[in-house]
């Protein structure tokens, strides 16, 4: 099968690859970029481990071929932010135990990004819909819901600095 160069650009950065057409957004991640961030869980998309946005909007990355966002921008958690600096989300998550393995978290918080971006302030039920196709079998959920309120107060508070 002849390869196929797709240009993308990931957290900000600009990649051109020759990959397969049949190669999975997931597996471009992972392998081609070594973006080890984004979880592969079940593979037919119902986990939603593998989550990572395009164009700002939560995609299953399991479910779409990489040759489909050729051009465009794709964030990974990878983008969220770092030791010493992270994103309120992430912060939230460790203040407030919203996780135990963590298999689940990258996928998790890609969801909620979205959210949180078009929705500052959302209520319990549009959190749960936003998380709703993302599976973890540790933290019962209770925890992450904590998690959100803590980042939209966190988030508040930026903005009250800024």
């Amino acid at each position: 099968m002849a390869k196929q160069t797709v240009t993308v650009n990931v957290n900000g950065a600009r990649y051109q690859r020759d990959i397969e057409p049949r190669m999975l957004l997931s597996d471009f991640i992972r392998r081609e970029l070594s973006l080890t961030g984004t979880h592969v869980g079940c593979e037919h998309g119902v986990c939603g481990t593998c989550t990572v946005l395009v164009e700002g909007a939560a995609t299953r990355s399991c479910l779409c071929l990489a040759v489909q966002v050729d051009g465009l921008s794709v964030e990974t958690v990878e983008s969220l932010g770092r030791v010493g600096a992270l994103d309120p989300l992430q912060q939230a998550f460790w203040e407030k135990h919203g996780l135990q393995c963590g298999f689940c978290t990258p996928g998790m918080l890609m969801s909620l990004t979205e959210l949180l971006r078009s929705n500052p302030k959302p209520h319990r039920e549009a959190v749960v819909e936003a998380i709703g196709g993302n599976l973890c079998r540790c933290t019962g959920y209770q925890n992450i819901l904590a998690a959100v309120d803590r980042a939209v107060e966190l988030l508040q508070t930026q903005k009250e600095v800024a």
